[in-house]
């Protein structure tokens, strides 16, 4: 299948953004898509236009734009890929979001500044709104680590997915076994064993519990394995106790993989801002781009590859 057609990468000519632009070449070039690049100018209802003062702050940053995205234009022909552009007025998430809808987007490429702590929770994060709304994938992609400039984009050879057993972490699974084939990725299939509280009564019995759960979640991840290697792909999964979000981040640190691929629930509202995401917090906290797949649509005639129950 032709997973990608369409990529739209949305820029503010951060170095986050540049280097998103990187991936969104490779993204186009691999799948032959088609490539569009759409910055916004960031203002707010219910400011007039037209007021003198604000129609000024415009047509300078329209400028600005303009010749930033003249730049842009010659590294994508440099590249061999062909780009249109756009700019857009208003507020950047929910442009992105329209626009993707608009073009029809497969897969959106932006960049993040990765905040955590009180600068996150104070201004957020226009990545994390645009993972929790765009009607497409979501490909974030940093520009350091701990104030430590990442490389350019070199290849993507090592892919991770981290999944629960539920239908959204395997259908970000199944999308990875399409994405990783023009690559010629591996996948690593990783699940994050939480640990159980049983509290002061803790017993032989539990013990037992835990270790056919263990058991269980073995056979599962293997049954998964093998379906991925009977496409093909080299694949393989670890299994790591601990808190989901700690272990998964801890443990793709260690590995350097080159991209992460998992699902979303999409969570929005109060339970968002209560309990957080793990995609959330893999957006702030993963060493590698972090590409998140909430809503996927296969095609009718699409066969998968991931069984959605125990098999």
């Amino acid at each position: 299948m032709t997973l990608i057609k369409q990529v739209l990468v949305a820029t503010d000519f951060s170095a986050c953004a540049d280097r998103a632009m990187g991936y969104a070449l490779a993204m186009a070039t691999a799948w032959k898509a088609e490539l569009c690049v759409m910055t916004v100018l960031e203002f707010y209802p219910g400011m007039d236009p037209d007021y003198t003062v604000n129609k000024m702050y415009l047509d300078h940053l329209r400028a600005e734009a303009s010749r930033q995205l003249a730049g842009v234009e010659a590294r994508a022909k440099a590249a061999g890929q062909p780009v249109t552009v756009r700019i857009e007025t208003g507020i950047p998430s929910q442009a992105v979001q329209t626009v993707a809808q608009t073009i029809g987007a497969d897969l959106l490429v932006v960049g993040t500044h990765g905040r955590t702590g009180l600068d996150h929770v104070l201004i957020g994060s226009t990545a994390e709104r645009v993972v929790r709304m765009a009607p497409c994938p979501v490909l974030a992609v940093k520009a350091d680590k701990g104030g430590v400039a990442l490389p350019a984009m070199t290849s993507i050879k090592r892919i991770v997915v981290p999944i629960d057993l539920s239908a959204c972490s395997l259908d970000a699974l199944e999308y990875a076994v399409q994405f990783a084939k023009p690559f010629g990725a591996s996948i690593t299939i990783l699940h994050a064993m939480e640990p159980v509280a049983y509290g002061l009564d803790f017993s032989l019995s539990h013990a037992k519990e835990w270790k056919e759960q263990r058991a269980y979640l073995e056979k599962r991840l293997t049954v998964l394995v093998a379906c991925l290697q009977a496409q093909g792909l080299q694949a393989d999964h670890v299994l790591k106790p601990g808190l989901p979000a700690d272990s998964i981040a801890s443990y793709v640190t260690q590995q350097g993989y080159d991209l992460m691929i998992m699902g979303t629930h999409g969570r929005r509202g109060i339970s968002h801002v209560l309990v957080g995401s793990i995609a959330g917090a893999m957006l702030r906290h993963a060493p590698c781009p972090v590409l998140t797949v909430r809503q996927f649509n296969f095609g009718s005639d699409y066969h998968r590859v991931v069984p959605l129950g125990d098999t």
